[in-house]
């Protein structure tokens, strides 16, 4: 039997599937090939460590100082990029640095710190490293009976036999006349005198009962004992600054432009030995957002919100005409909830150089 031609011109012939059916088809067919690539993609970027390159102006930098480099890391969180740091050794090949600075963070889950030894082990012994602890690190300071009768935490009895200072106080750097600071930033804002009197309060009450102190009360009262040492040389070490001195202030948290705004302003002329007088501020925490898309930059960060660019989470900015460089960072942060690994973000060190010449 012969079929009937349709006589509606604008019927779909039944014979023939729609041509929006098989876009949608190919689609479906191709989205696990372009998933499966994006993944390989993010999984080169994202394991590929970066060495940034950064000069900074620093217009009162002595001439002792000139080409003075730091070595910016943040935020290793126990990463490891292959055997023995490999692909950190890759990316730092014969590169000098003066210093190394790590701005917390650094250690991993469980106090895990294997990694970063690994790390530590690619660099020169004799190239000083300063280390800030950040929210993740736990407490420098074991207040608590433990294996030894140091103050200090088994982290960081590691780091330093690995040759890291822990910065609990600033550190004095000289190169023939020039000097430079590394200061942990809180102390700017410290209240010695306060601190000293909340120590011995403490530490009188402990001794009015020395018949009946427990294992922790010894610790507690070596750890008040050491507190009160540091606040006293700290004192002291503030009157060794001077205006001609440059200074770095070492924070995990980066700083905000009206806390910064507010340290100068309510400091002295005179008091040089304050944040009015740093030169360089160096942060970390934020990890460059942890998810980034090309040219949107991060995607979300808790309390800045959804695409907050890159403004106050990563690189170079300037708060009150003080720069502050916030480093990428190198591992992943549990503060991003629902974005684990690091997505089109390379974990990235830093190396910044001191020059008086404008750039």
């Amino acid at each position: 039997m012969r079929r009937e031609q349709n006589k509606y011109i604008f019927a779909s012939d039944p014979g023939r599937k729609p041509r929006r059916h098989r876009t949608l088809k190919t689609l479906l067919l191709l989205l696990p090939l372009l998933v499966a690539t994006l993944w390989v993609v993010n999984l080169t970027v994202s394991r590929r460590v970066l060495l940034q390159e950064m000069r900074l102006t620093v217009l009162n930098l002595p001439q002792d100082l000139e080409e003075y480099s730091i070595l910016h890391i943040s935020d290793l969180r126990g990463a490891r990029y292959g055997k023995n740091q490999k692909a950190v050794a890759a990316a730092l090949g014969n590169t000098r640095y003066s210093c190394v600075v790590m701005t917390g963070n650094m250690v991993g889950e469980d106090g895990d710190i294997e990694p970063l030894l690994e790390l530590l082990a690619l660099m020169p012994k004799e190239t000083p490293k300063y280390l800030i602890p950040g929210d993740g690190d736990g407490p420098v300071i074991d207040s608590k009976a433990h294996g030894t009768l140091s103050v200090y935490a088994d982290w960081v009895l590691a780091l330093q036999e690995a040759g890291v200072t822990i910065l609990e106080l600033p550190v004095l750097e000289t190169r023939n006349k020039g000097r430079i600071w590394f200061v942990p930033e809180n102390l700017y804002a410290l209240d010695v005198e306060r601190m000293q009197n909340i120590y011995r309060q403490e530490l009188d009450s402990l001794n009015s009962r020395a018949a009946s102190l427990s294992p922790d009360d010894t610790a507690r009262i070596r750890a008040l004992e050491y507190e009160l040492d540091r606040m006293q040389k700290l004192a002291e070490i503030k009157k060794e600054f001077t205006a001609e001195d440059i200074q770095i202030a070492l924070t995990h948290v980066p700083l905000t432009k009206e806390y910064v705004e507010d340290m100068v302003y309510w400091s002295g002329k005179e008091d040089f030995f304050s944040l009015r007088y740093t030169s360089l501020i160096l942060a970390g925490y934020y990890n460059a957002g942890q998810w980034r898309l090309p040219g949107a930059g991060p995607v979300y960060v808790p309390e800045k919100g959804w695409f907050p660019g890159d403004q106050g989470i990563t690189g170079l900015e300037y708060l009150a005409g003080i720069p502050q460089h916030i480093s990428p960072g190198m591992g992943t942060s549990p503060q991003y909830t629902w974005q684990p690994g690091r997505l089109f973000n390379s974990p990235v060190i830093t190396r910044i150089v001191l020059t008086r010449k404008a750039q």
